[in-house]
């Protein structure tokens, strides 16, 4: 498998539909997924397999029981967190390649002890209309990653 693009992190994903989908999409753009425990659900879990279609074998993924251990193998890289608390648009930074996407739980986004660990000018917003809370886990993700992708000339599309 070439070297992903990006590193998608989805910090302790609670819903099972939204993690598929982002296989799926990590697959199609690729970039490698990391999911970090606590999952709300298993990974022999059905919607989460549906969701996923038949894409897992072509989307690494990487579990990691801690924080402290994705950020260990992580190291050196490039970590923007995407949070709804936030005020720099995510469209205002130049990625690169190698870059780590993080994302939080559907219910409660990043916490403040992990978002205290990115550089304030790589907490990244994504613009929404005034009074709404967030956006779907995976819309948020994929509309992340190809704003990545596109900067970077869509690297290995076909």
């Amino acid at each position: 498998m070439p070297q992903a693009l990006f590193e998608i992190v989805l910090f302790q994903p609670e819903i099972p539909p939204n993690t598929g989908n982002v296989i799926r999409l990590a697959a199609n753009t690729g970039c490698r997924l990391h999911v970090v425990r606590p999952l709300g659900f298993g990974l022999e879990d059905r919607q989460l397999r549906r969701a996923g279609l038949d894409y897992h074998e072509y989307a690494p993924l990487q579990v990691h029981d801690t924080w402290p251990a994705l950020t260990q193998v992580l190291a050196g890289r490039r970590f923007f967190a995407f949070s709804a608390q936030v005020v720099t648009p995510f469209h205002t930074v130049r990625y690169q390649p190698g870059d780590v996407l993080v994302f939080g739980p559907e219910t409660r986004g990043l916490p403040p002890e992990v978002l205290a660990e990115i550089a304030p000018e790589r907490r990244l917003r994504l613009p929404m209309r005034g009074g709404q809370r967030s956006l779907n886990l995976s819309n948020a993700v994929a509309v992340a990653v190809y704003e990545a992708w596109r900067q970077n000339g869509f690297a290995g599309a076909a």
